[in-house]
């Protein structure tokens, strides 16, 4: 049995953009956040990187071992030197994610990693909201709701996480609990770091326009946009959730363009998908504090301080770590995985009722 009370957690996060594995502690009992503690990072080499991205779009009964094994040594790479740890949250490389269809393929198995580090690991966290009918993402809307009480907000107030997907939670700070119905809504605004990450490796060989400076002397290319913004997904009702590629076209509609008006065009169509996103929001958060990589994109947030009707401001504003935002999530749903708390909620993945998920490997 895990102890009661305030856990030491560990949390991982490989995102979508294939950069790396970020590691960061919480102090927490699974609800209340009670201090954050030391952080690391683990980069890809550029051939981990190239293996990785070889294995998108894989499932569990495809070959996938060498993106495993990579998955999970760099995880143990990153995870190892740290100390007195009472339990670890392990959320794997999304490969494939198709609710509805064929499910979720987070790559990596937690019992690996718990065998390896001597405490228990929390892992699978989004198949049984998938199983039960949700969408399995985003997940770390609850811990956006201990956030929002953390940094004492008072009136609703919305987390944009710019990764490779970019996902917005709205969080009302007065609601009790997050599985409360007027708590919380999540959903994933489209595509944020990826097409313009990927448009980077394949014109220059890098892997990010580094302060959105190339994109910031390119001019959009408005049809394109206007194009975009008439795919599907955006007249769907929230909750709901992307792929990583299923905005694939959007790369390909600016092929015949220069460099830089390319990435100005990508770096719009964030701008505009979040602004798609902010206007379905139960009413105009107070404040959109920005996490994930797409937070250093000068271009798109000076776009989103121009799209929109508040404040957007990077996480850091209120006191909080942009880098690592999503691997405290993680280890915050690690400790509610052990306690059997709800991880997810009709507002935040779809599913029919808040639901319990993840597995815990001792």
């Amino acid at each position: 049995m895990l102890q009661t009370g305030v856990m030491r957690a560990l949390g991982t996060m490989s995102g979508t953009s294939l950069d790396g594995v970020d590691a960061a502690i919480v102090d927490t009992d699974g609800v209340t956040i009670h201090g954050f503690g030391p952080v690391a990072y683990r980069a890809y080499t550029a051939q981990e990187r190239a293996v990785l991205r070889s294995a998108l779009g894989l499932w569990p009964d495809d070959v996938i071992g060498p993106a495993q094994q990579i998955v999970e040594a760099a995880h143990l790479d990153v995870m190892k030197p740290f100390g007195a740890v009472d339990l670890a949250g392990f959320h794997g490389q999304t490969l494939a994610h198709d609710p509805g269809g064929r499910g979720t393929h987070q790559c990596g198995d937690g019992t690996v990693l718990a065998q390896a580090l001597g405490y228990p690991v929390a892992w699978d966290f989004r198949s049984n909201d998938v199983a039960a009918g949700g969408q399995g993402a985003p997940l770390a809307p609850f811990y956006h709701f201990a956030l929002a009480k953390w940094i004492g907000a008072k009136a609703p107030v919305a987390f944009l996480n710019l990764g490779g997907v970019g996902n917005i939670t709205w969080v009302n700070p007065q609601a009790g609990d997050p599985s409360e119905p007027d708590a919380l809504l999540a959903f994933d605004t489209g595509p944020a770091n990826a097409p313009m990450n990927d448009l980077m490796q394949a014109r220059r060989g890098v892997d990010y326009d580094a302060d959105g400076a190339l994109a910031g002397q390119g001019l959009a290319d408005h049809a394109i946009i206007a194009d975009f913004l008439a795919h599907p997904y955006f007249e769907r009702t929230a909750p709901k959730s992307l792929d990583r590629d299923a905005f694939a076209g959007l790369i390909t509609s600016v092929a015949g363009l220069a460099e830089a008006d390319a990435m100005a065009t990508l770096a719009e169509a964030v701008v505009q998908s979040v602004k798609k996103a902010v206007a379905i929001c139960p009413s105009v958060p107070t404040q959109v504090l920005v996490t994930g990589g797409g937070r250093r994109n000068a271009t798109v947030m000076t776009g989103l301080s121009r799209a929109l009707e508040c404040a957007v401001i990077p996480v850091e504003a209120v006191g909080l770590d942009g880098d690592m935002l999503e691997a405290q999530a993680f280890a915050y749903l690690a400790v509610r995985v052990a306690r059997g708390l709800p991880l997810s909620s009709p507002q935040t993945t779809g599913v029919g009722a808040p639901l319990s998920g993840g597995q815990l490997a001792r």
